[in-house]
């Protein structure tokens, strides 16, 4: 067996805490090993510890819609906030079937500590009650490739900032959204329920979402419908080209 593929296995075979060689921290990570994400792919599976006990991701996701996001370490002011914002909204994610799941790139200890400092700073006086991912090698954050290059170069080596991923991935397990984000810039929460909004509205109608729409929107009918087909699925529309037609929201 070829070096490449034993790093491989040994890293998909579970993400779970390992015995390390005497002085190292981390793995050899490399980036041909990573799985290609993309839209529509399959999100990666892997055990782990959290805050809410051990899991499986893909039992974890179960038949839920799952937003995860990760943050380079505990304790650290822009993730403290985005933490708090999230777990304020998390009745909104509720009502959509959605369940939330952070990652942060320390052991399960630490994060049980930070957890005190979010709900005393950022939660709005909400209880912080979804898990967050203890990974201290950072197998997930490389297994979920959410770094840039100056990060994955730098992986083993201290803070790698850039681990600031936000997936959503639906009951099938799918990824239909990822961005990272840089260090400097915090998440806009709003901005991930108005996606989990728009990517169930097309699941269940076919329908599109215009720049800046909300729920309860005009939305856009997709260009392979026809009108007379358009007329029957969705009622009333408005042609303002024949590849640009807007219809109600029929959800919201």
């Amino acid at each position: 067996m070829s070096f490449r593929l034993a790093t491989y296995l040994r890293t998909a075979k579970s993400l779970r805490p390992a015995t390390l060689p005497a002085g190292a921290r981390f793995y050899s990570f490399k980036a041909e090993d990573q799985p290609r994400i993309r839209i529509g792919s399959t999100a990666p599976n892997f055990s782990a510890q959290t805050t809410g006990g051990d899991i499986d991701f893909h039992n974890f996701i179960g038949d839920k819609w799952t937003v995860l996001f990760s943050h380079p370490a505990d304790f650290t002011p822009v993730c403290t906030t985005e933490l708090g914002a999230f777990a304020a909204l998390k009745d909104e994610f509720t009502k959509r079937n959605a369940q939330l799941i952070a990652l942060s790139a320390d052991d399960l200890q630490s994060h049980k500590d930070w957890v005190q400092d979010i709900e005393d700073t950022s939660t709005s006086g909400k209880a912080f009650d979804f898990p967050i991912i203890a990974d201290p090698e950072r197998k997930v954050a490389f297994l979920y490739d959410m770094v840039d290059q100056q990060g994955f170069e730098n992986i083993n080596k201290g803070i790698a900032f850039t681990i600031r991923s936000v997936f959503i991935i639906d009951p099938n397990k799918k990824v239909r959204l990822f961005i990272t984000y840089p260090a400097s810039t915090g998440r806009n929460s709003s901005e991930i329920l108005r996606v989990l909004d728009s990517l169930q509205l097309n699941d269940a109608t076919g329908l599109v979402t215009p720049i800046d729409w909300e729920a309860g929107k005009d939305v856009i009918i997709p260009p392979s419908v026809k009108n007379e087909d358009a007329k029957k699925k969705y009622g009333d529309f408005k042609e303002l080209k024949p590849y640009l037609r807007f219809t109600k929201d029929p959800v919201n």
